[in-house]
């Protein structure tokens, strides 16, 4: 018998392109905020830059959904500042960045086949 996930990820879709981008930047690795900010911004091309207002005001949303959390691990001394808090996913959280992730893999699929998008180049 297959158990129910403890949340249902979908019900937190869709995510904003902000909110989305800070799940992503956090999937890899462990971040405090300013190197989220770098991250979304380098990652989006600068397409999505993070005011620290927006950034710490998804920070809350995300922990108080339990979508992330800060983590106790913390880098050697010498590259630390004490100030900083770093968050990492939850696995509610990284479920929901996967569905998102097919929600807008489904929405770009639908437009290839409405010839509103091109597909993709093959390559290899």
């Amino acid at each position: 018998m297959r158990r129910k996930p403890a949340a249902d990820a979908e019900a937190f879709l869709p995510l904003s392109p902000p909110m989305y981008q800070l799940l992503v930047a956090l999937a890899g690795q462990e971040l405090h905020g300013w190197a989220i900010m770098k991250e979304v911004a380098g990652r989006t091309g600068g397409k999505i830059r993070l005011s620290p207002g927006t950034l710490y005001g998804l920070i809350k949303r995300l922990l108080a959904q339990r979508l992330i959390e800060e983590s106790d691990r913390r880098p050697p001394y010498y590259w630390d500042d004490q100030r900083r808090r770093y968050y990492r996913l939850t696995d509610l959280g990284r479920r929901v960045a996967r569905a998102e992730a097919r929600r807008m893999q489904q929405a770009v699929e639908a437009a290839r086949a409405s010839k509103l998008l091109v597909p993709a180049p093959r390559t290899g």
